[in-house]
């Protein structure tokens, strides 16, 4: 919980420690890694493999609901240890082994296959991670740690796409080519996990026997965490996949080298905004900017469902990158605001378990209305969750009772 004097912090980002610095170049270098891969993967399987919509949205769904099943048991295992850059550098390590899998695949399996290990790695990090940035923070900066880790994950974010054009230019629309480039920053990710993260002194593990998530740690969370897992589900369900938001430029006319450039605007708006808005909620709570995010969030699937042309296109993908930075950081701020200090690790991996299979539920349900009835009914349905997102904001902020929400 987060007293009112937290909510006004006499420090700045400046003193935000180095560690979480480091940590954001780590995310920053395997965004450029994945996003490279990533910001062509819809249009490779469907163009170059001849993968249906549907399968598209099952291979996403499937990679995504992994990392949230495996971030729930590495949470709880970090809390259990008290080593949290053990994992996190395993996780990395995982993801980094995967990428020269995608040049040589052949079949849509296969990629269905490395994004699973890939996503394994996922889960394996996040959860640590995020726990660690709360366990090196002072409460007073804790929305700037976020905000600031998030945003240089989300430079790569669009630094792997712009890095993608260029090399699909220079390689003539040589997918298997290009790919094999994500090998590097993969590589770079984890040497810096290894020599620039360090951890708290004096950091120790629950030393439960057994399996790491136990039914008492579940009974120490407070409503106030569940309420919070409640709102990132609504928010993942209006979401979906990203990949979408690629076929969709593709399907109004984008050329293929160019097709990298839909994740460069969003990730582009989603860096300049999260670090303010870390800083923002510092000072006046969580909520309201989370409202804000997802109202951005429907406006952007009702410029995507009904505005014709690249403009729409582009005018909703900006949308969905303001709504990003909004909401990303602030939510795992949340988490880390309303969990026991012994139990983040758990908590962070709990809201990413529930929130990976709102994501899995969201993605085949997208791909399945895109096969069905088109784009327009895909981003309709997100335009309805974001709907009713916004009214589950507006009644968790009239039971507010604790400034942790």
């Amino acid at each position: 919980m987060r007293s009112e004097a937290e909510k006004m912090p006499s420090a700045t980002w400046r003193d935000v420690p180095k560690s979480v610095w480091a940590l954001g170049f780590v995310s920053l270098l395997m965004d450029v890694s994945s996003e490279l891969i990533h910001s062509l993967l819809p249009v490779f399987l469907v163009t170059v493999i001849g993968t249906s919509m549907a399968v598209v949205g099952l291979i996403e769904g499937v990679a995504e609901a992994t990392a949230a099943i495996t971030k729930v048991l590495s949470g709880a295992l970090s809390d259990r240890i008290g080593k949290r850059k053990l994992l996190v550098g395993i996780g990395y390590g995982l993801a980094a082994v995967t990428k020269p899998v995608f040049p040589l695949a052949s079949t849509a399996w296969q990629v269905l296959a490395a994004r699973f290990v890939d996503r394994i790695g996922k889960g394996i990090r996040d959860a640590p991670r995020d726990a660690l940035v709360a366990d090196i923070t002072p409460p007073a900066i804790r929305g700037a740690s976020y905000g600031i880790r998030q945003a240089l994950d989300t430079v790569g974010g669009f630094a792997g796409p712009l890095l993608a054009m260029a090399l699909m230019a220079l390689y003539a629309n040589d997918f298997r080519a290009v790919f094999w480039w994500a090998v590097v920053p993969a590589a770079l990710a984890v040497l810096l996990i290894i020599v620039g993260v360090r951890e708290p002194d004096g950091v120790k593990g629950t030393a439960r026997p057994g399996w790491p998530l136990h039914k008492e740690a579940l009974l120490r969370l407070s409503p106030a965490f569940w309420i919070v897992v409640a709102v990132g589900v609504m928010f993942t369900l209006a979401r979906f996949s990203q990949a979408f938001l690629v076929l969709k430029a593709q399907a109004e006319g984008l050329a293929l080298a160019l097709i990298p450039f839909v994740f460069v605007w969003m990730n582009l708006i989603y860096a300049a905004t999260a670090t303010p808005a870390g800083i923002l909620s510092d000072r006046i709570g969580r909520v309201k900017l989370l409202s804000c995010g997802l109202g951005a969030l429907f406006v952007a699937d009702l410029a995507l469902a009904f505005v014709p042309g690249l403009g729409g296109v582009f005018v909703g993908v900006g949308l969905w990158g303001l709504h990003l930075g909004v909401s990303q950081g602030l939510l795992s701020a949340l988490v880390a605001d309303t969990a026991p200090e012994d139990l983040r690790g758990t908590a962070f991996g709990l809201f990413n378990l529930v929130s990976g299979v709102a994501l899995l539920i969201a993605s085949v349900l997208a791909g399945w209305l895109w096969q069905s009835f088109g784009a327009t009914s895909t981003f309709i349905a997100g335009a309805a969750f974001s709907g009713i997102a916004v009214l589950i904001m507006f009644v968790a902020m009239k039971a507010e009772t604790k400034p942790a929400i």
